[in-house]
């Protein structure tokens, strides 16, 4: 753990790869006024970093081994509502921006955004105001869809990650695989996806994962 100076922004990474949480402390330290002050792997060390360190910021990934990032956060809001939460996803979905932003995130930035960006959007949160990476917040634009409205769908943030698989044409076996999941659990989420969506065939549930934002 780091130590933070006074009038810095205090920083806690959350990825369940230490290779990848290494980049971001190096990219964000690089600036003198933010500092990371602590990093987990998971759900379960998130939760008792955040309520010991009283980060300003969490930078979360989306997608965790145990919980997942949007329960997470949704978690660590419940017993610090003070923290602000920054979505960094490798989707670029703009039902996965919603979704956070519905959930109470204050930002999301894609993977795919410049190295700049992540470093923008900790400032930018910081200061009070919320922030979308431009790829994010361009998807969105184009779809017309308002991010403070609820979507009607009621899929799990694991449903919509199974979904987004689905579309891309990966079998059961390999979602499985992907996600660290049982083939039987998989099929369990592909069944409660199309009930929710009143889909009974692949192409019905195709159209309906399109009309969500998701494409092949």
């Amino acid at each position: 753990m780091t130590d933070a100076q006074p009038g810095a922004v205090t920083v806690l990474l959350v990825d369940d790869h230490a290779v990848v949480r290494e980049g971001y402390r190096r990219l964000l330290e690089r600036h003198g006024d933010i500092v990371v002050i602590g990093e987990a792997p998971d759900a379960a060390q998130a939760q008792a970093l955040c309520c010991r360190l009283s980060p300003q910021i969490v930078v979360m990934d989306i997608t965790l081994p145990d919980l997942g990032g949007i329960q997470t956060m949704r978690r660590l809001l419940d017993r610090e509502p003070a923290t602000r939460v920054l979505i960094f996803s490798m989707h670029e979905d703009a039902i996965f921006a919603q979704h956070a932003l519905k959930s109470g995130a204050y930002g999301y930035v894609t993977k795919a955004s410049a190295p700049e960006v992540l470093v923008e959007a900790v400032h930018t949160i910081a200061g009070g105001r919320r922030y979308l990476s431009p790829d994010v917040a361009r998807t969105l634009a184009l779809r017309a869809a308002p991010v403070q409205e609820g979507t009607q769908h009621g899929l799990s943030p694991r449903e919509l990650e199974v979904l987004r698989l689905l579309v891309q044409g990966q079998s059961v076996r390999q979602i499985a695989a992907a996600m660290g999941l049982n083939p039987k659990t998989v099929s369990n989420h592909q069944s409660a996806i199309k009930l929710k969506l009143g889909a009974d065939t692949a192409v019905q549930l195709l159209k309906a994962a399109r009309s969500l934002g998701f494409e092949p």
